[in-house]
């Protein structure tokens, strides 16, 4: 007998797996990533298995409670709070005669459903093929099947026809020639960040970028600093292609800011890999706001796995400004929290409505400005070229010329340039 995949459809049971060190692993989540997904849950079971079985990640009666339940439910796909191994949503699939899905299948289909930028569904599309590949061996019977052959192998004489190529290696064929274009092109995307990037520091302009868990509040904070119209939902990962935008920040001037996409617990490493040209921005930007739901029960383990996220795309150098949101679903109050040498280390905001974002502009601008000096400089008529340069910085406060030709010019300028421009 055949075994093929069941139509997945929008009733939906939830599995949550209570592991022995998934404190922030709760069922809430699962129940907001499926929404998110536009799936509606008509049900969940809880199983605190310390080890997943290998055959079906859970045991033998937990799956036929999965399966009573279902049937009582009338639900179509089933959806467990991990990963799940390809002969497992098969076993699975086979037993429950329902659509399995794993944690990493159910966000790649949020991911899919919100690009909407040429690269954003070029990069989703990567990921999804990356997850796709592992699961051609043991998830379709149909691709042990063979196309036919083409009658010019051994035994032709003997009126047999050779093997010719199976479904499998078909399939894999096209998919790996698939991954191979959307990787050339998203290596030309990447070329085109570069290159921007490096525009950006040649005319000194610093960047800025919003990083932190999912739905903590990163693009209401960007629309609300940037007066910028940014799609903010109270939903799971509702950005999903960067945006960027300048900000008029005191003393450094104007900046670059870029809301990008949220992370979350478990995030899969194919997207990790597939936005990485994305994430770049995150790694070259001069300062991160770590944007945190102050209202989140565990907010401490968000923390750190986004920090953990940040570590893997090479980004944990770059500084960070803790911002605190939603206070005001907290019932707190906007201020700032300093470090042994008076930095600004932690902001309370709420960027719903605007609490404390006076506050964040201006630790911003401490924090940017560290290496600003503001300077007189006076220019020699035949000295245009460094005038042109100042201006291209941004780096001009007044100029005045007097009546012998001379340019007198108050600067505020990166010590590095203001060097660099002295040695010329």
């Amino acid at each position: 007998m055949f075994f093929e995949r069941p139509d997945a459809g929008s009733r939906v049971l939830l599995v949550h797996l209570e592991q022995r060190n998934s404190e922030l692993a709760s069922l809430n989540e699962l129940l907001e990533l499926a929404q998110s997904a536009g799936l509606t849950p008509v049900g969940s079971v809880t199983s605190n298995q310390r080890y997943p079985h290998p055959a079906t990640c859970v045991g033998k009666g937990k799956v036929e409670e999965i399966k009573a339940l279902s049937d009582e439910t009338k639900a179509r796909l089933i959806i467990f709070d991990t990963d799940l191994t390809p002969s497992q949503e098969r076993n699975l699939e086979s037993s429950l005669q329902c659509r399995v899905m794993g944690r990493t299948g159910l966000i790649l289909e949020i991911f899919a459903q919100r690009a909407r930028t040429h690269e954003g569904k070029l990069q989703v599309e990567l990921a999804q093929l990356e997850h796709a590949s592992t699961r051609l061996v043991r998830g379709w019977t149909h691709l042990d099947r063979q196309r036919g052959g083409s009658g010019r192998d051994q035994g032709t004489g003997a009126g047999l026809g050779g093997s010719g190529e199976t479904q499998l290696e078909a399939d894999q064929r096209m998919l790996n020639e698939r991954t191979r274009r959307l990787n050339q092109r998203l290596n030309k995307v990447k070329k085109q960040r570069g290159q921007n990037r490096r525009a950006r520091r040649r005319s000194a302009v610093k960047t800025i970028s919003l990083a932190g868990y999912t739905n903590a509040g990163k693009s209401t904070l960007f629309n609300r600093l940037c007066d910028a119209d940014v799609q903010a939902a109270d939903q799971l990962f509702a950005t999903l292609d960067p945006t960027l935008r300048r900000l008029e920040v005191p003393v450094v001037g104007k900046v670059v800011i870029s809301d990008t996409v949220g992370f979350i617990r478990q995030l899969p490493h194919s997207l990790v890999e597939a936005f990485r040209a994305t994430l770049e921005e995150v790694t070259n930007s001069d300062l991160i706001l770590h944007v945190i739901d102050a209202s989140a029960p565990h907010r401490d383990e968000r923390i750190e796995q986004v920090n953990n996220v940040l570590e893997e795309i090479g980004a944990s150098h770059v500084p960070q400004l803790m911002v605190c949101n939603k206070v005001d679903v907290c019932h707190g109050n906007a201020r700032v929290e300093r470090d042994m040498f008076g930095r600004p280390c932690r902001i309370w905001v709420s960027a719903q409505t605007g609490a404390g974002t006076g506050l964040l502009i201006q630790a911003i601008s401490e924090l940017l400005a560290e290496d600003m000096v503001e300077t007189q400089i006076t220019l020699q008529p035949h000295e245009g070229s460094i005038r042109a340069k100042l201006f291209a910085l941004g780096a001009v406060v007044r100029e005045d010329t007097d009546m012998k030709g001379q340019i007198h010019m108050d600067v505020r300028i990166e010590q590095r340039e203001l060097l660099r421009l002295q040695s010329k």
